[in-house]
């Protein structure tokens, strides 16, 4: 090998050598790990079969949590929701009829006159009765007309008796007990097959669930859908985290709720997160991160939360640097 093409080789090595440290070199200074955005998606779909008859987002749009994501068809389960108001609705007439009194209001007056008229009576014998008995003592009345009265008191007691057992029975529903009890159930039973057609119908109108952005719209207006097949791929705000990886030399200076120093390129100032998660178990170094110096070695997944306000910068597979911040209190 000549000498020019040794030193050709020696210029490279160095300048490879320079390239690897300065990727790997902290940015500023001071230790720092390299990671990236991570997220979880939200797969929504319907809830119920049926024709997707429109779909409100696109693809990489902000929704807010409570907006109209997709709609379903409505026909079916709004005629089915007509259907169950008038079953409740005949269901109470029916009970209502049989909880009515069994006779119309002018018979039930009638039976209440002749009632008082068979008390007021069965009042004066007994009150005839009363002062024969006492004359009878001194033979002023005879034996006859006091055995007499007592017969007509016997009778006038069986009478108002039956008036009020009369009355008593018009007064009555004209049900009996067990078909009152059989059409209350029908009733309740109608009131639940309502509530039901009620959620079937608002489960054609699908909502975010949370606010976040719409990764992708899988399904398009005039699809048949199955129950559970995605419609919409919802990535919530609050899902996004900071993933990085650490060597078990830093671990025992990191605790739960630390916090965390995240840059990026683009970020600007870059933002504060804080440690969340970590995990319990070593594992082999990513191969998104790894470079010549941590291939193979065994590192430990840390995972960050961000503030709200922050989490709309981040973007899952965006690389990240995180940095410790020095004498920063631990949330709890």
């Amino acid at each position: 090998m000549s000498k020019a093409r040794r030193w050709l080789l020696l210029l490279a090595a160095v300048a490879i050598a320079g390239a690897l440290y300065a990727w790997q070199a902290p940015r500023g200074g001071g230790t720092f790990w390299q990671g990236y955005a991570e997220g979880d998606d939200v797969f929504v779909g319907p809830t119920l079969a049926g024709q997707l008859v429109h779909v409100d987002v696109a693809r990489g749009q902000f929704v807010a949590q409570g907006a109209r994501l997709f709609e379903q068809d409505p026909t079916g389960a709004q005629a089915a929701l007509h259907q169950a108001e008038a079953n409740l609705a005949a269901a109470r007439a029916t009970l209502a009829n049989l909880e009515q009194p069994g006779g119309r209001a002018e018979q039930i007056a009638q039976a209440a006159s002749e009632l008082a008229d068979k008390t007021a009576v069965r009042q004066r014998i007994a009150r005839d009765l009363a002062r024969d008995e006492r004359l009878l003592e001194t033979h002023a009345v005879p034996a006859q007309t006091v055995d007499t009265e007592r017969q007509q008191l016997a009778s006038a007691v069986a009478q108002e008796a039956g008036a009020a057992a009369g009355l008593a029975l018009l007064r009555a529903p004209s049900g009996r007990a067990e078909q009152i009890a059989a059409q209350r159930a029908a009733v309740a039973a109608a009131a639940a097959a309502l509530q039901q057609a009620r959620w079937q119908r608002a489960q054609l109108r699908v909502v975010a669930p949370a606010a976040g952005v719409v990764a992708d719209v899988v399904a398009h207006a005039g699809e048949a859908l199955t129950a559970g097949a995605t419609v919409v791929d919802l990535l919530p705000a609050a899902n996004l985290r900071v993933l990085f990886y650490v060597p078990e030399a830093d671990l025992s200076s990191l605790r739960y709720g630390e916090a965390l120093a995240v840059s990026c390129d683009g970020c600007g100032a870059g933002f504060a997160a804080h440690i969340s998660y970590i995990a319990p178990k070593p594992e082999y170094t990513p191969p998104v991160i790894y470079s010549e110096s941590s291939r193979g070695n065994l590192v430990y997944r840390i995972e960050a939360a961000v503030a709200p306000a922050e989490r709309l910068r981040l973007h899952p597979g965006q690389p990240l640097e995180v940095r410790p911040v020095a004498g920063a209190p631990a949330r709890p």
